[in-house]
C-alpha cells in the first residue's frame, strides 16, 4: 500500500515557475504508473500529466503541454511536475496519483479511476 505525500505548492506571478513533488513511502515505487490531477476551486478533478515505470513515456492535458513537465526518480521513490510559464487559470488544488496495473489502455491513464493510491494534494495559486 503505497502512500504519497506532495509538497511544493505555494503562490507565484503570471509567468512564474513551481515544482511539485510527490514522495511515496513504497519501496515498489518503481512499479507505479505516476499521475497528476487538478482541481480548481468550483470545479471537478482533471488530468494534468503521467508517466510510466521506466520515466519514458509522458502524457499530458492540452491546456499544459509544452509549460508543464513530468518526471520522477526511482532511486528516491519521488515524481515531479515542474510548472513554467503559470498561468492564473493553472490555481487549482495538485494531486498526485499512482497506479499499479500492469494491463492497461492508453485511454485509462487519463482517468481519474485507474489510479488507486492518492496524495492529499498542494494548493498552487497564480496570481496576475
Amino acid at each position: 500500500q503505497v502512500h504519497l505525500v506532495e509538497s511544493g505548492g505555494g503562490l507565484v506571478q503570471a509567468g512564474g515557475s513551481l515544482r511539485l513533488s510527490c514522495a511515496a513511502s513504497d519501496v515498489s515505487f518503481s512499479n507505479y504508473i505516476m499521475g497528476w490531477f487538478r482541481q480548481a476551486p468550483g470545479k471537478g478533478r482533471e488530468f494534468v500529466a503521467a508517466i510510466d515505470w521506466q520515466g519514458v513515456g509522458t502524457h499530458y492535458a492540452d491546456s499544459v503541454r509544452g509549460r508543464l513537465t513530468i518526471s520522477r526518480d526511482n532511486a528516491k521513490s519521488v515524481a515531479y511536475l515542474q510548472m513554467n510559464t503559470l498561468r492564473p487559470e493553472d490555481t487549482a488544488v495538485y494531486f498526485c496519483a499512482a497506479a499499479d496495473k500492469t494491463l492497461y489502455e492508453a485511454n485509462e491513464i487519463y482517468e481519474l479511476n485507474f489510479y488507486r493510491h492518492w496524495g492529499q494534494g498542494t494548493q498552487v495559486t497564480v496570481s496576475s
